[in-house]
């Protein structure tokens, strides 16, 4: 990024007056397709470090164009900012494509945790992308994602994003992913440790349920051991899910 920035490579670019909302570019151009990546950090913080930047460089060198959302996390996390901040993402993107040489068509969206069910909110029409009049994702990958804002729920991303609304019960039902999906939501690529010590394994079990109970294709892959936050893996048992998630992408098209 450093070799980057000396060149005069831009970036990141804000897309907002208050300096929160943002997009890093890990650009190849060639009219390549794009991935929107959206770190998790229980809707309080973006790790773009671990969740970010090295998924983003993974896919340049597998032939894709990157985009890192910078979201309203903490205080500014309340519904439905971070959704309108995906929009604000897609929006910038697809009206800046030809100059940066982007296919827009097909594209994918890869969130972890937290961002997760931003990512998987996104492929809802109640909540994403249908409600903002912007093409639904190809494909979502989704790494140990947030689903549910129920019993299963990770108390932390429910508390940031809901705010004082937490125990709302219709509420949580709207922003529970497994509980909105419908014929129409995209293809999934979906993988979570078998032991997970942050957010149990329920949230991706519920989550391929709903899958399978409206035909939507997806794959599946539990790995074991208790980890969480592991970014593309490297040297633990998860090493590889990105490339398994980009064939699963590539059946799509």
């Amino acid at each position: 990024m450093r070799k980057r920035i000396n060149n005069g490579e831009k970036i990141f670019y804000l897309l907002d007056k208050n300096n929160e909302v943002a997009l890093y570019f890990f650009l190849i151009g060639h009219n390549k397709p794009f991935v929107l990546i959206l770190p998790g950090g229980g809707y309080g913080d973006v790790c773009s470090l671990v969740e970010g930047y090295e998924i983003a460089i993974k896919l340049n060198e597998l032939g894709y164009n990157a985009f890192i959302g910078q979201y309203r996390v903490g205080k500014k996390a309340l519904h439905p900012n971070p959704q309108d901040d995906v929009a604000t993402f897609i929006n910038f993107i697809n009206n800046n494509a030809h100059k940066m040489s982007v296919d827009t068509k097909g594209y994918a969206i890869i969130g972890s945790s937290a961002g997760g069910h931003l990512a998987g909110s996104w492929g809802l029409k109640t909540i994403g992308y249908d409600k903002y009049n912007l093409p639904k994702p190809q494909t979502l990958i989704l790494a140990y994602p947030v689903i549910t804002m129920g019993e299963k729920t990770h108390v932390g991303s429910r508390n940031n994003l809901l705010g004082k609304d937490k125990n709302n019960i219709e509420l949580q039902k709207l922003y529970s992913i497994e509980k909105n999906i419908d014929k129409d939501y995209p293809p999934t690529f979906v993988w979570q440790c078998k032991e997970d010590n942050v957010v149990t394994l329920e949230n991706s079990i519920l989550l391929t349920d709903a899958l399978k109970a409206n035909n939507i294709p997806y794959e599946y892959v539990q790995i074991e051991g208790k980890e969480h936050g592991l970014g593309l893996g490297i040297g633990s048992k998860a090493e590889g899910w990105l490339d398994k998630a980009v064939a699963f992408w590539n059946k799509q098209k």
